[in-house]
C-alpha cells in the first residue's frame, strides 16, 4: 500500500517574496548612490532584470520610486520622504531615548538626565535616578541656568553663533562660587566643549554635585538635547567623572542615530545650506 506524503508540521509561511524584494530594492539606494540603473539593481538583488522592472514599475505607481527620464535610472520617490517626515514628527524623542538612558544608568550606577534648551535655561525632560542611597534627584520639568550646567554648556556650545550671542548678552548668572560667570571665560569653555564633544559641571550648579553631558542630534545634525550623568562629588570624583566621558558620548550618539542622525548625510545637508536653524523655545 502506497503511503501518502505528509508535510511536516511547522510555522506557516507568511513572508511574501515580492514584498521582500521590493523592500530590498528600496534599501539598495543610499546617499552615495541615489540613482541606480535596472542592470545594477538586478545584480545587487540577484534578480532577473524583468523582475526588477516589474517591481520598479509598481513602486513608481505608488510614488515610492521615480525614474530619471534622461538616464533611465531610478531614485527614491517623494512618498518615502513624506513617510519618513511623518515618523520623525510623531517620534517622541524622550521616549525613544529612554532605553539608552537606562543602559547608561546601569553602566555608571549614577543618575542620568535628558535636557533641552529653553531660552537661557535648560529643561529636564527625562530623569532616571541612581539606585544609590546618596544620589542626585531631579524632577522632570525642573529648570536650571544653562551657563552653569553640563547639559546647558553642551546645548549652548553647538548653537549657531548668532543665537549664542543673543543668549550671552543676557548675562551669565552663577549659582555657586565655582560657576563661570565671566563671558570671555565662558566662550572659551564652550569652544573646548565643541572640540572635545562633552561638557563638565564641577559643582557649578550645585555644591557637592558633579555632572558630565554630551550632545544629542537630530537628522540634520542640529544638537537638540543633552544627555548626562550626575552624582554627588564625594563619590563622583573628577577622575571617575572623566572616565564616564566615552559612555555618555556613546549614549548621545546612539540616541542621535535612533532619531535619524547620519554624520555624512548631515554634513552634506549643512554644506548644501539645508541645515535648519533650531529656534530657542
Amino acid at each position: 500500500m502506497e503511503r501518502k506524503k505528509t508535510s511536516k508540521p511547522g510555522k506557516p509561511k507568511t513572508r511574501l517574496s515580492s514584498v521582500a524584494n521590493a523592500i530590498r530594492l528600496i534599501k539598495a539606494f543610499s546617499d552615495d548612490e541615489y540613482e541606480i540603473g535596472i542592470s545594477d539593481l538586478g545584480k545587487r538583488l540577484l534578480l532577473p532584470k524583468s523582475t526588477v522592472h516589474r517591481l520598479a514599475s509598481t513602486l513608481i505607481d505608488a510614488g515610492m520610486l521615480e525614474q530619471n527620464t534622461e538616464t533611465g535610472k531610478y531614485r527614491l520617490g517623494l512618498v518615502l520622504f513624506e513617510l519618513g517626515s511623518l515618523v520623525r514628527r510623531k517620534m517622541d524623542f524622550s521616549s525613544e531615548a529612554k532605553p539608552y538612558l537606562m543602559a547608561l544608568r546601569e553602566k555608571t550606577g549614577e543618575t542620568v538626565h535628558l535636557a533641552i534648551l529653553d531660552h537661557t535655561s535648560i529643561l529636564y525632560i527625562n530623569s532616571l535616578e541612581s539606585r544609590q542611597a546618596i544620589r542626585m534627584t531631579m524632577d522632570v520639568g525642573v529648570r536650571k541656568p544653562a551657563f552653569c550646567t553640563a547639559e546647558g554648556k553642551v546645548l549652548l556650545a553647538f548653537l549657531p553663533v548668532e543665537m549664542l550671542e543673543r543668549i550671552l548678552t543676557s548675562g551669565a548668572a552663577g549659582r555657586t562660587p565655582d560657576s563661570v560667570a565671566d563671558l570671555a571665560a565662558l566662550r572659551q569653555e564652550l569652544t573646548a566643549v565643541r572640540n572635545r564633544g562633552y561638557a563638565l559641571d564641577d559643582e557649578e550648579s550645585e555644591l557637592g554635585m558633579r555632572c558630565i553631558a554630551a550632545p544629542v542630534r537630530d537628522h540634520y545634525g542640529n544638537v537638540i538635547a543633552a544627555t548626562s550623568v550626575a552624582g554627588p562629588s564625594q563619590r563622583l570624583t573628577k577622575k571617575i567623572l572623566m572616565s564616564y566621558a566615552p559612555d555618555v558620548v556613546s549614549a548621545g550618539e546612539a540616541i542621535s542615530v535612533r532619531l535619524g542622525y547620519q554624520p555624512l548625510r548631515a554634513a552634506r545637508l549643512q554644506r548644501g545650506g539645508r541645515m535648519e536653524e533650531r529656534p530657542i523655545l
